[in-house]
């Protein structure tokens, strides 16, 4: 008898311990879970296919299944958001995730009518401050992969200048950017800092669109670049515009949110992304063990949040994999600092100190120290980026947007 008890006991620890394990990353213990996803446009956004994509691994995954997850595409930014926030808490969802910037008033609005739903917001910036417990921002220190792809763009305009293609002073990149905001000014000056890293010659023009995804001006936009003789093209915008520009110029490009290799097979070099998976994991699992989900979420390499395409070697530079990888390990161990007030300045100037706008207000009032130990410590006191300097090096050839 004593024998049959125990041999019942250990059986029931066991279904408990792999019960636990199935609820932290496994499968999903609860079958009547829903997950909602709320996406400016859809696939044929690269921005959007990135976060569509992340969403499918992760959920996926763990083990959710059709009916679990419900997405909704094209949400503008406008009260749209709410309805469809709305419209999923009303189906059941105990998450509903939002992926673009002007979706977060909505969101907000939403979370503060249904409380019993977790609302989370993909760049936003005020849920450190707001404090309402089922709202939240993330984001991820995608400043360190543009850097990485920066040094791939330098190291191609090394080449070129060591093939006499171009002379050290006509090493002038290009960058098609959607908004002057601090997320796109923090991207296209890390991506900058890398290539300055290799290349120390370099120069950048941005031209600005004033859409996050709009194909023509993008393409407008890089066509225009191209004509000022810019040598190689980058981009903080969510279509295949820049891209085909450069393929149809046979112009080197750095994308990103993806890999264009098979559209753009001579042109494109290398991609860096935030991978959303990770993140979409870690909600889900806090949700189904009942814990609390961080306010304000910025992971990077080691959790996989930031992640780079393979190199094309059809179009990239010899070395270009190596150089990335011994750059990576750097960032990660903390030899590099992507801001290092050494390797920038700012009318003519190094920087001792300076106010960022970190917590959002109507003003936009500088709040917080920003420059310590020698570096800018982006995307620390808040997940979305808070860099808005404009460096010696880089010109703006429009910034009404």
């Amino acid at each position: 008898m004593k024998k049959i008890v125990t041999l019942l006991l250990v059986a029931a620890m066991l279904v408990t311990s792999i019960a636990m394990l199935a609820g932290c990353g496994g499968e999903t213990a609860n079958e009547d879970f829903k997950i909602g996803f709320i996406f400016l446009h859809d696939e044929n956004s690269t921005y959007d296919k990135n976060f569509l994509d992340a969403a499918k691994a992760a959920t996926e995954e763990l083990g959710l299944s059709a009916e679990q997850v419900i997405f909704k595409t094209n949400i503008p930014e406008g009260n749209e958001c709410y309805e469809a926030a709305a419209d999923l808490a009303d189906q059941g969802c105990d998450i509903v995730f939002a992926n673009s910037f002007g979706h977060e008033p909505y969101i907000l609005k939403a979370a503060k009518e249904f409380p019993e739903v977790d609302f989370c917001h993909a760049t936003g910036t005020t849920a450190h401050t707001e404090k309402v417990a089922n709202f939240h921002n993330a984001f991820a220190s995608i400043y360190e992969g543009r850097f990485l792809a920066g040094i791939a763009a330098g190291l191609k305009l090394n080449e070129m200048i060591d093939e006499g293609k171009i002379t050290a002073e006509e090493a002038k990149m290009g960058y098609v950017g959607a908004f002057t905001y601090a997320e796109v000014i923090s991207g296209y000056t890390s991506f900058y800092l890398g290539a300055k890293s290799v290349c120390p010659s370099v120069t950048m023009e941005v031209q600005f669109t004033g859409s996050w995804y709009d194909e023509a001006l993008e393409k407008e936009a890089a066509t225009k670049l191209l004509s000022n003789k810019c040598v190689l093209i980058s981009q903080h915008a969510d279509s295949m515009g820049a891209p085909t520009a450069c393929e149809n110029a046979n112009v080197p490009n750095v994308s990103y949110n993806g890999s264009t290799k098979d559209a753009c097979p001579n042109t494109f070099i290398v991609s860096s992304r935030i991978d959303w998976a990770p993140y979409f994991k870690y909600i889900i699992n806090q949700r189904q063990k009942g814990e609390a989900i961080a306010y304000d979420w910025c992971e990077g390499f080691e959790a996989g949040s930031v992640a780079l395409t393979e190199v094309n070697e059809q179009a990239a530079a010899e070395g270009t994999q190596a150089a990335i990888e011994d750059a990576k390990a750097k960032l990660i161990a903390g030899e590099i600092k992507v801001f290092d007030t050494n390797n920038f300045t700012v009318e003519g100037k190094k920087l001792e100190s300076y106010l960022a706008d970190v917590d959002t207000d109507a003003n936009y009032e500088k709040d917080t120290e920003v420059i310590k130990d020698g570096y800018f410590h982006e995307s620390e006191y808040r997940s979305a980026p808070y860099f808005d300097l404009q460096i010696d090096g880089i010109t703006l050839l429009n910034s009404m947007f």
